[in-house]
């Protein structure tokens, strides 16, 4: 009776690892969701600009950026540039999209 046994799981897995390997498939990826803004209220205009804090300073001038579904006024700063010769690029919305802004070369 064992040796039967033995022989039909042997039987039983030589033929599961003998079987092709011919897979057809199709698959679907949805696209991330893309927050959708309407367009920021006009910039705050300022008068004053204050003293840079010392040299390796760049100004970041003030900018709207979305909050939830709302629009937040960022007021302007002095940064330390992370690196010599650094230009802050502003924050903008384009095709309904907001893009930060960054530090680039």
């Amino acid at each position: 009776m064992k040796s039967k046994l033995f022989a039909l799981v042997f039987l039983a897995g030589a033929t599961a690892f003998a079987g092709p390997r011919i897979f057809i498939g199709a698959g679907f990826v949805a696209p991330a969701p893309v927050a959708v803004y309407a367009p920021p209220p006009a910039p705050l205009v300022t008068s004053y600009l204050p003293a840079a804090p010392g040299p390796g300073y760049a100004f970041v001038g003030g900018y709207w950026q979305p909050v939830g579904a709302r629009w937040s006024w960022h007021a302007p700063y002095w940064a330390p540039r992370p690196y010599v010769h650094a230009n802050w690029v502003a924050p903008r919305v384009y095709g309904g999209r907001f893009y930060g802004g960054y530090w680039r070369r």
